[in-house]
């Protein structure tokens, strides 16, 4: 099963994620991360309490604004 992953505006194929060696976010570790993951289930796809992940992303993304 293709695993995917959200990059740089898209949906990309996880083998063909690519960032350059002096991206700045590698070289000074400027970056911000959440990870989130999606679970199988009956009524399709759910986000395990998808609000903390985002309210957790933007309280990051504060001290770049």
């Amino acid at each position: 099963m293709k695993q995917y992953i959200w990059f740089d505006g898209k949906f990309v194929e996880f083998e063909k994620a690519k960032v350059h060696v002096l991206t700045h976010s590698l070289q000074y570790g400027s970056g911000i991360f959440e990870g989130i993951r999606a679970y199988a289930t009956d009524k399709g796809p759910a986000i395990f309490r998808l609000k903390d992940h985002v309210n957790r992303f933007f309280n990051s993304a504060k001290i770049y604004s």
